[in-house]
């Protein structure tokens, strides 16, 4: 059998919004879903699972209608979702009254259900988020049954406020495949479980490549391979600086190293090295030359030692000096360097 697991679409999430070049990326984050549903019509996938937060926010009855459409065009795939805890059933929420299609299963209370799939000879297990914080380790005293067939968990959570995991008593369990979704990076697990993963990145945090995992379920053995889906990744760029080095010159290696790494790309900047004392660069400048949602400026003064203590000996800065050892290595010398700046920038001498 061969399943499709993805989680955590964040459908309406709205990632950097606050800068011009993020405008695309609502509705690239509903694309991304609609060609993952397209590839899994490509695959002849017979099992579609979604663990959770589907949606960022509560689903309008617009975007379940939408999700529902998409759904219809894989007809030999049977798909089964749950809410999580961004989109969990309020009392009013769509989920609870939606009439899906026949080859959609969706899990409509907090209750553990099982549900049969002849189809496919698949029995899935599992429940949605009813508040947005699940306390419990919900998922501990869940065991598959002993009828013949395919028994699968599809499960979100995984930390103290979100249905905590003990990963281990699950994985002995005796699931054929546990699905699991809320940790937003990629974990392949030694015995039949996974999180996919965000489809896209949607938090400036969601480092590393996201996409969905694809599983081949026989009756002796399971395959979990990843595969990268997202258009675009984070990525800290380190840039190292020197002395010399102008806020032109500078702009120029972060525009070069960004197209190097890929401009569609979204990156953490961070200076390091040394820089002319007297000089700071413009952040707000480096912003501005590429896909960048933080620039850390990280450098450090580059002052000789030894030509400030004949300059200033007999004053404050002189005797500030010698108070180190002579050649300062690591976290002296960092103090050192600090605070000579901070005694020239006040004219403490």
């Amino acid at each position: 059998m061969k399943i499709i697991h993805t989680a955590d679409i964040h459908l309406g999430a709205s990632p950097d919004s606050e800068y011009d070049w993020s405008k695309g990326r609502k509705e690239e984050i509903w694309d991304t879903f609609r060609s993952l549903i397209r590839k899994t019509g490509e695959e002849k996938a017979d099992l579609l699972l979604i663990a959770g937060d589907l949606f960022h926010r509560q689903p309008l009855k617009s975007e379940l209608k939408e999700v529902n459409y998409l759904f219809s065009q894989i007809p030999d795939t049977q798909v089964v979702l749950m809410a999580g805890n961004h989109d969990y059933m309020k009392k009013d929420s769509y989920y609870r009254s939606f009439k899906w299609n026949e080859n959609v299963t969706f899990f409509g209370s907090q209750k553990l259900e099982r549900v049969y799939l002849k189809k496919i000879h698949t029995y899935v297990y599992g429940f949605s988020y009813e508040s947005r914080e699940i306390r419990e380790a919900c998922y501990d005293e869940c065991v598959p049954g002993k009828e013949p067939g395919f028994h699968i968990l599809l499960a979100h959570g995984g930390d103290e406020k979100h249905i905590p995991i003990r990963f281990p008593k699950l994985a002995s369990a005796g699931f054929d495949y546990a699905a699991l979704g809320h940790i937003h990076k990629p974990r392949m697990f030694d015995r039949g479980m996974a999180y996919a993963g965000t489809l896209e990145p949607v938090d400036r945090n969601d480092f590393g490549s996201h996409g969905y995992v694809k599983v081949l379920l026989t009756e002796s053995a399971s395959h979990v391979q990843f595969v990268p889906f997202a258009k675009r990744s984070y990525i800290p760029l380190e840039i190292c600086v020197h002395e010399d080095m102008a806020q032109s010159e500078l702009e120029e290696i972060v525009r070069e190293d960004i197209r190097q790494n890929g401009e569609e790309n979204i990156y953490h900047l961070s200076l390091v090295g040394v820089r002319e004392p007297d000089l700071e660069y413009n952040t707000n400048r480096l912003l501005h030359q590429g896909r960048i949602v933080s620039v850390e400026d990280y450098t450090e003064p580059a002052l000789d030692i030894h030509l400030l203590h004949q300059q200033y000996d007999g004053t404050m800065i002189g005797a500030y000096i010698e108070q180190f050892p002579r050649e300062p290595e690591g976290m002296e010398l960092k103090a050192l360097q600090y605070g000579i700046q901070a005694l020239l920038e006040t004219k403490q001498i």
